[in-house]
């Protein structure tokens, strides 16, 4: 199928992607010009409305911004920006003030729970917090029980919604950023969209572009993360010349429910704040054995003793969750989109141990950038989970993705407002080419997730990254181009490129660090504090510190 139509349209600010990041930048946006906002799917089925848990804020009286930079630390294993970190727990609490003063309605606290739960300085409203693992202190807030960011997404949509200068673009493929040369180098100045009803291709100029598409989950045959979540910005913003940084971080859930038939479903990790235990396939709690925190131990440590006791036990061995000291009504009322969810596949928190196994759930590294979110490339920001500012490390600290959300998408549409209109045209681009036949492409991701799940998992070495890196490049030349609209094509090939710069940085860091867990090279190595892995997409990788004043553009 040809698409010949093409439009040229001008618009201030282009957002890709309509989660927290993107929807905090949109309403920041529309003070200062028209914004465009693009979704591949709808409005509200961004990843953001799937988080559970909470956002973690330095809000109660027990607590500070330090404390809570100290945990963000801890956990991201010696490659957090200390910079970046100290901009996310100080600016968040305003940010989520701002929050409730948009309608977001979070769980305030009952009559069972500590006075010491209200939030320091405004005894008006008196939220619930709970703690989650590797936190000193209970700092989530949550909405709903397990819907806070459901909860979010829908009062900053409701209050971007009623922003007249924001034209929303729901089901719409980008298909690439549009650059040229300027006299300070090469130029983001917009955007190409693919309307997949009518096959039609419209092209947006813009002042700069937000790239906050969210993570590259898909990647993985086991994901927590929505069939979106193809790390598209990733590769739209690496393909236009833009570094990317840290690829190799993946963040694995450790307790996604495990059933025959089942999606793989998180069971959120409030529920261990709470009390549940792990436990492994012969019924005894090990986490104690493999840390001093035992449940509420960082992700990364979790999720390899969740493999490491279901691997010892044998092939399609599980370990459990279990949480059925908790009292029934306790667990309805704290959980009860995990409760339904697990009722509905027969299961009872209340009375039953949960099947248990880890999956890809957060991309700690994406689109390099600066606070401001700066990408490399002028024109071209990011934020959210595309966006790599430093702030999680080699591993996220539970709860803080929301709060980076808020934060750094605030910070980079004010960055973006003083950017003028670019005086250049993009450079002559192609018209629209066939789609190839989507069976073949299918079929490729499947074989690539497989692949990916079983090399570039939990666990990694040299033989397995080699390997299925090899396997990749010579699948690429038959089936990519950069005018392939099916779409099962375009998955394919934003999995297929992304896939490359992830599996070079995994073999390039030899160490074992957060997330990143090397067998052939378990220990972290000293000298790697700090550094981060860099590299534009074809290029060799390499690692250097991440500082914010080097990404400053003009403005």
């Amino acid at each position: 199928m040809k698409t010949n139509r093409l439009e040229t349209n001008r618009v201030d600010f282009i957002v890709l992607g309509a989660g927290i990041a993107g929807l905090r930048a949109a309403i920041e946006l529309a003070r200062h010009g028209r914004v465009l906002v693009f979704a591949k799917g709808r409005l509200d089925d961004s990843a953001t409305c799937k988080a559970q848990g909470g956002i973690a804020v330095a809000l109660g009286e027990d607590d500070s911004f330090e404390l809570h930079a100290q945990d963000t630390l801890a956990a991201g294993a010696g490659l957090c920006d200390p910079l970046a970190v100290r901009t996310l727990v100080s600016e968040g609490p305003a940010a989520v003030r701002e929050l409730l003063a948009w309608g977001a309605q979070f769980d305030q606290i009952g009559p069972e729970e500590s006075p010491a739960a209200s939030v320091a300085g405004n005894d008006a409203v008196k939220l619930s917090r709970t703690r989650e693992a590797a936190h000193s202190r209970a700092r989530i807030l949550h909405a709903h029980g397990d819907s806070t960011g459901r909860e979010i997404a829908r009062a900053l949509l409701a209050y971007a919604r009623a922003q007249t200068s924001i034209r929303w673009l729901p089901g719409m493929h980008c298909l690439r950023l549009l650059t040229a040369e300027s006299h300070a180098g090469r130029r983001c100045l917009g955007a190409e969209f693919l309307e997949g009803k009518h096959q039609r291709v419209d092209r947006w100029l813009a002042r700069a572009v937000l790239v906050s598409t969210g993570g590259l989950g898909q990647l993985f045959l086991d994901t927590t993360n929505p069939e979106l979540a193809t790390g598209d910005g990733a590769v739209l913003a690496g393909l236009a010349g833009a570094e990317l940084a840290d690829l190799e971080m993946v963040q694995f859930h450790p307790t996604v429910l495990a059933l025959e038939g089942a999606p793989r479903f998180l069971l959120s990790e409030a529920l261990r704040g709470e009390g549940a235990l792990l436990r492994n396939p012969a019924g005894e709690r090990f986490m104690p054995r493999y840390h001093p925190l035992a449940e509420l131990a960082p992700r990364d440590v979790v999720a390899r003793a969740v493999e490491a006791e279901a691997q010892a036990a044998g092939p399609n061995a599980v370990c459990w969750l279990d949480i059925t000291h908790i009292p029934r009504s306790q667990l309805a009322r704290r959980f009860p989109g995990i409760y339904a969810a697990c009722r509905g596949y027969g299961l009872n928190l209340a009375n039953d141990w949960i099947p248990i196994r880890p999956a890809a759930h957060y991309a700690m590294g994406g689109v390099r950038t600066d606070l401001d979110g700066r990408s490399s490339l002028e024109g071209c920001f990011a934020a959210g989970e595309a966006a790599c500012t430093g702030v999680h490390g080699a591993n996220r600290l539970a709860s803080n993705s929301l709060l980076e959300g808020l934060v750094f998408g605030r910070r980079a549409a004010r960055a973006m407002s003083a950017l003028p209109m670019p005086d250049a045209r993009p450079e002559n681009l192609p018209e629209a080419g066939a789609a190839p036949l989507e069976n073949v492409a299918e079929a490729l991701c499947q074989e690539l997730r497989r692949r990916m799940w079983a090399t570039a998992g939990v666990a990694r070495d040299e033989p397995s990254l080699t390997g299925t890196l090899e396997w990749l490049r010579a699948q690429l030349p038959p089936v990519l181009g950069p005018r392939d609209f099916g779409a099962a094509q375009l998955r394919w090939r934003s999995l297929a490129i992304l896939a490359q710069p992830l599996l070079k940085a995994a073999h390039a860091r030899q160490e074992s660090r957060g997330a990143h867990y090397r067998r052939d090279f378990p220990q972290a190595q000293p000298q790697w504090d700090g550094c981060h892995s860099l590299q534009v997409l074809g290029g060799p990788v390499r690692f250097a510190p991440l500082p914010d004043r080097a990404l400053r553009q003009a403005s």
